[in-house]
């Protein structure tokens, strides 16, 4: 559990989210951006996982590379969508092998038959959680947590007891979904804390680098994003394009995590989308102001 333990040993640092490009011909182009980014020497990286059986050997060897190449501590994600016991041993066996002894434990659907029956037993992530911990002890585990509320959650309470019995079942640290309020990050931790929780909760920050990312992004997730920032957005792509948008969303990015190390998160975990310049520029600024030092 390398990921788990240097989180609780470092100061302020900042993290990396990748995802494994599906067409290998673009491999080079991803690993020369992945380079630039281990250069600034994030804490760790995390690598996304294909649900239903997609990408999961890309992320193996994506985790495998950034690992042994580069001298990343990798953080995998792992999703309950179509695992069975046997894929869960053997992702987990193969990380391991790869030198990678953290992962991310995400929810799902579970499997169901032509009668609807749910063939799957890990249904939600606490499910992977339970599993993961009691036979592989030596793994660090985190889980998502939703400063915005999950969006099947009938309310932020029910969903904040819900994530508290995640973590209770042997998770180590909690990854936030992507917010542009800070105030929803710290309430959120406190409410975990009110419930007797004192397991990190790493921040994640999403850069916004165009209005067509961010409103694909969005759809995706079900995050919210404030009327007034949206529309800032959206009048910056009016008056220049991406390019503005971009200038916009660097800003905005700067003063978000400034604000929230300022105010004691113990560091940011940073959606790149799989691109190096912004990340690059924002770290390095944000060093020269005295952050991650």
């Amino acid at each position: 559990m390398q990921v788990a333990q240097n989180i609780n040993e470092a100061g302020q640092f900042f993290s990396f989210e990748f995802f494994p490009p599906k067409d290998k011909s673009t491999w080079p182009v991803f690993m020369e951006r992945a380079a630039r980014l281990a250069a600034l020497k994030p804490l760790f990286a995390s690598v996304t996982y294909g649900a239903g059986g997609t990408s999961h050997d890309n992320s193996l060897e994506i985790c495998s590379l950034l690992k042994k190449d580069m001298g990343i501590d990798i953080l995998a994600h792992l999703t309950c969508v179509g695992a069975s016991e046997q894929s869960i041993d053997e992702f987990v066996s193969r990380l391991g092998q790869a030198g990678v002894s953290d992962i991310l434990a995400l929810g799902g659907d579970g499997v169901k038959d032509g009668n609807g029956e749910v063939q799957s037993r890990f249904f939600h992530a606490s499910d992977l959680v339970e599993y993961v911990d009691d036979k592989f002890s030596e793994v660090g585990i985190a889980v998502a947590g939703y400063p915005g509320g999950h969006p099947e959650s009938p309310s932020i309470a029910a969903d904040i007891e819900i994530h508290n019995s995640k973590l209770s079942k042997g998770a180590d640290f909690t990854m936030t979904q992507l917010f542009f309020d800070n105030r929803l990050y710290f309430d959120y931790v406190d409410r975990l804390g009110e419930l007797g929780s004192s397991a990190p909760v790493i921040p994640g920050v999403l850069p916004i680098q165009s209005l067509s990312s961010l409103r694909r992004i969005m759809s995706l997730c079900g995050a919210g994003i404030p009327g007034d920032l949206y529309c800032g957005v959206e009048k910056a792509f009016e008056k220049g394009g991406d390019e503005a948008v971009m200038a916009f969303g660097f800003e905005f990015a700067r003063k978000q995590i400034a604000d929230l190390l300022d105010k004691g998160a113990p560091g940011v975990h940073i959606y790149s989308l799989n691109r190096a310049a912004m990340c690059e520029r924002l770290v390095t600024d944000l060093k020269s102001d005295g952050y991650f030092n």
